[in-house]
Formats: C-alpha cells, sequence, structure tokens
C-alpha cells in the first residue's frame, strides 16, 4: 500500500520537513524563495480566512512545489551538464489576461520550429526518482488524474495535456508571481511583492528550461515561446532572465476583459474561503492588473519600444497569420511554408465557436464601465484607442 501522507499546518518548518520525508530527500539548494515563502505564509494567516479544506490545499500546493525542488537540486547534482543546455526563448507573451494572448500563443506555437511548455510539463517538470529519461509515464499519469479532476465550464477552453501552456506555474514554485493571487486573497502580499525584485524566480525558470529541454532533445535549437500574465508583474525580471527575446503584447478593450478575468479567478478564490466577497475579489481585481498595466508603460517609456511588438485583439482574430507573422518578423526569423500549415491547421481546429461565448458581467464584481475605465484610463488611451 503507498505510504499515507500527513497534511501539516502553514508552517514553514513542518511544511520543508513534509516535503523532504515524501521525497526522501534533504537539500533544497539555496534557500532564497524562504524570504518570499515566509511572507506568502504570514499574509495568509492574517488575510486569506482560509477554511478548513482551503488550509489543507494549500498546505498540500507548498508541500508539492517544495518536492519539486528538492528533486531538482538532486537532478542537476546527478547531471550538471543539464545547465549547459543553451535555451534560446525567441519571444515571450507579456499582455494581460483574456486579450487573445494564448490563440497567439498556441498558435506561435503550432509551428515545428518552436518549442513551449506543455500543460502536463507545468504539474510535474522534473523526472520521479528511477524514471527514465525520455519516458516520463508516471508523471503522465498523475497529471491525466488532475487533469480529469479539473471542472468543466461551457464558456472555457479546456486546455488539454499536450497543449502550449503557460509558466505562471513554474514561476509559482518560487513563490512569486501573480498565480498565488489568482488561488488566494492575499493583497498584502502582493503589496510586498511590488517591490521584490523577482529575478531569482525567472532564473529558475531559466534553469527549469534547460532540463525539459535536456529531457525532450528534439527541442535543441527551436526557440522557445513562452507566454503568462505574470510576467505583467516583473517585466524587468523577464528582460534580464531572457535578454534576447521579443516582448509580445496582445491588447483588448478592458471592458471586454476585466470581467472575464474576474468571473475565472473568483472561484478558484472562494473555493478556499467563504469569508471573501464576490465584490471584493472583483474591485481589488481591476485596480491590481490595472496598475500593472500603467507600471508596463512606464518601463516602455523608460527603455523604448525596440523589444515589444503590439499586437490588437482585432488582428487576432481577424487576421491571426498576419499576427504571427509580424511577430516572426520582429524575432527576425523566417516565415516559412512549414510555419504557416501547421498554424492555419491549428487554426482549423480550434475554431472559436467549438465554445459557448463568456458573459461579462460587471456588476456581480462589484464594477462598473465607469470603474473599469478610470482604472485603465492610461492602458486604454495608449492601447486601444
Amino acid at each position: 500500500m503507498p505510504e499515507a501522507h500527513t497534511t501539516p499546518p502553514l508552517e514553514r518548518d513542518l511544511l520543508v520537513a513534509e516535503a523532504q520525508r515524501r521525497a526522501g530527500l534533504d537539500d533544497l539548494g539555496d534557500t532564497w524563495f524562504f524570504e518570499p515563502l515566509d511572507k506568502l505564509l504570514e499574509v495568509e494567516k492574517r488575510e486569506s480566512q482560509l477554511h478548513e479544506a482551503g488550509t489543507k490545499a494549500e498546505a498540500e500546493r507548498i508541500v508539492g512545489y517544495l518536492v519539486n525542488r528538492l528533486g531538482r537540486v538532486d537532478l542537476l547534482k546527478k547531471h550538471p551538464e543539464i545547465l549547459d543546455e543553451q535555451v534560446n526563448v525567441g519571444c515571450a507573451i507579456i499582455s494581460l489576461g483574456r486579450t487573445g494572448s494564448t490563440k497567439t500563443h498556441r498558435m506561435l506555437a503550432a509551428s515545428p520550429n518552436h518549442a513551449f511548455l506543455k500543460w502536463w510539463e507545468g504539474m510535474f517538470p522534473y523526472p520521479f526518482p528511477g524514471e527514465e529519461i525520455g519516458h516520463p509515464v508516471q508523471r503522465r499519469a498523475l497529471a491525466q488524474s488532475i487533469h480529469d479532476r479539473i471542472p468543466k465550464r461551457p464558456e472555457v477552453r479546456v486546455t488539454e495535456m499536450d497543449d502550449a501552456d503557460e509558466e505562471a506555474y513554474l514561476i509559482d514554485q518560487s513563490f512569486v508571481g501573480t498565480m498565488i493571487e489568482c488561488f488566494l486573497w492575499v493583497p498584502g502580499f502582493i503589496e510586498w511583492q511590488n517591490t521584490y525584485d523577482q529575478i531569482k524566480g525567472y532564473e529558475e525558470l531559466k534553469v527549469t528550461l534547460q532540463i525539459l529541454q535536456w529531457q525532450d532533445p528534439s527541442r535543441r535549437g527551436k526557440r522557445w515561446i513562452l507566454k503568462s500574465p505574470t510576467h505583467m508583474s516583473a517585466p524587468r525580471a523577464l528582460l534580464q532572465a531572457f535578454p534576447d527575446s521579443l516582448m509580445v503584447q496582445t491588447h483588448r478593450h478592458p471592458l471586454r476583459t476585466v470581467p472575464s478575468h474576474c468571473s475565472m479567478i473568483t472561484p478558484l478564490i472562494r473555493s478556499k474561503t467563504d469569508a471573501i466577497s464576490v465584490e471584493e475579489i472583483g474591485r481589488f481585481t481591476s485596480k491590481r492588473w490595472a496598475d500593472m498595466a500603467a507600471d508596463l508603460i512606464d518601463l516602455r517609456d523608460e527603455i523604448g519600444d525596440d523589444r515589444f511588438i503590439d499586437i490588437p485583439y482585432d488582428t487576432t482574430t481577424q487576421d491571426p497569420l498576419r499576427a504571427c507573422r509580424d511577430v516572426y518578423d520582429r524575432m527576425g526569423a523566417r516565415w516559412t511554408p512549414e510555419d504557416e500549415a501547421a498554424i492555419q491547421n491549428w487554426l482549423d481546429n480550434n475554431k472559436r465557436e467549438k465554445w459557448s461565448p463568456h458573459i461579462y458581467d460587471y456588476e456581480k464584481h462589484g464594477l462598473s464601465e465607469e470603474i473599469i475605465e478610470q482604472d485603465y484610463a492610461r492602458y486604454i488611451a495608449r492601447h486601444c484607442s
């Protein structure tokens, strides 16, 4: 019978000890991440108001991430050659959610000349003990069991196991980024992180890409295509970690994106607490992402637009091949008939009418057109006029 696991309380030393017990490993490597983890745990106790099931789920999330970290440190000890992998990030999509960023990402990822993170790899990026490299049977099976339990919502496309997916799950394992706030009510952590340099998390993201490429040598020589709204919280770290990559910003009017984003994260947060209202989440979320959008405008004003390309939502939806060609041009990549055929095939198999339309409800989330337009005034003037 499999060994029973005990879920520890939300105390760092106890979480670490349980992860070490489960992994059968002790070395966590550089413990820089204790600082954001400790701050997160402090804020959870003060603000998150987790119910019993939410507390257990959060403890298991943290333990799982620590188990992954232990495995990564052990893997790099055994295979130091992994750090010799040359990872070429062609572009990173750094956009507000619901702006066409996922479509842009998956179109670009469809090219046989590109590499990307698969959904299941975001769950379990590192080989399990005893795993034959290149044959992740147990990891895929465990990821499939998680995938099978994801609630189906008619207006939301289910990400399949091998679909291109966000790096947010990887960055979240460093206890930084915006994935945290999509599942927990932690305004105090967000305020703290606004002044925290996330570069260590992005350095770990690069190492994880090296590990994924080492496990699958067919990715060598290809351009990695990255994407996640979490990059909005750390654009300088993203630029520093991948200095040769193009930054792609997709744009859509916030009146269409903010209510949609709120409707996605609200049930996730409220699955762990009954004490935070839908209106609180909506109002905070709108202002939070508006502030990040404004910060990115400030950065572009400071460093210029040489490393950025903007793609309006209308281009993504009405002329998607043009959107992709524009990105290729800015990456300095050659657009080939092979690329076009692969992307067109993805488009043919992923038509929007396969899913129900999303309902945009401002009032439910404590918002209005006036509030959203005020929050996003700078972004609208810059990118949606």
